[in-house]
């Protein structure tokens, strides 16, 4: 399985223009029924996750398709590696948090679409998602804790927000704070 180009705002000290603009878009729903198209593109996704061993969760706009749908581990959340069932991931196709509950936390992330740093962010430690399945069925689910936290992540992708995006300290390799420093003062 080829690995599929997973789209950064920066790379090698530089920023990825064509890229920056696709995932800073609101990604577009998805037709229900699904079409033929819709299910090319799921399958692309749910490869893309699958092909890594280093993502607790992938959304579409980072592979370059903006659609809103996003795949994610949900179990053995600690272990690196690759997912080896379908029952150790979740898809969600045109997802929307309609409840946040319980206190909000504050944790450090990291996001492959914002290499070689990390950022302080605040979220809510359960939420319940509205959202379809790979077969375009109705969803209701409830994620708490640290799958809260990796679903929140997730869905700010197709919103266009990253973990730049929300306020926190950023903390990035001492070697590559010039190129950082010029990019956030920006």
């Amino acid at each position: 399985m080829a690995k599929t180009k997973t789209w950064k705002l920066w790379e090698n000290d530089k920023v990825n223009e064509e890229e920056s603009k696709l995932l800073r878009r609101k990604a577009d729903e998805i037709p229900i029924p699904l079409d033929e198209n819709s299910k090319k593109d799921i399958k692309i996704l749910i490869d893309a996750f699958l092909a890594r061993n280093d993502a607790l969760g992938l959304a579409a706009p980072q592979i370059g398709i903006s659609k809103k749908m996003v795949v994610f581990k949900n179990k053995n959340l600690d272990e690196r590696g690759f997912v080896k069932s379908d029952k150790d991931y979740d898809i969600l196709i045109n997802p929307r948090i309609t409840q946040f509950r319980g206190d909000s936390e504050t944790s450090t992330e990291g996001c492959l679409s914002c290499p070689d740093i990390s950022v302080e962010v605040a979220r809510y430690n359960e939420i319940k998602v509205k959202a379809y399945d790979r077969e375009g069925k109705k969803i209701n689910k409830r994620y708490i804790g640290f799958l809260a936290r990796i679903v929140q992540h997730e869905l700010d992708h197709l919103d266009g927000k990253l973990i730049i995006d929300r306020g926190g300290s950023i903390y990035v390799p001492k070697e590559k704070q010039e190129f950082f420093k010029k990019l956030f003062e920006e």
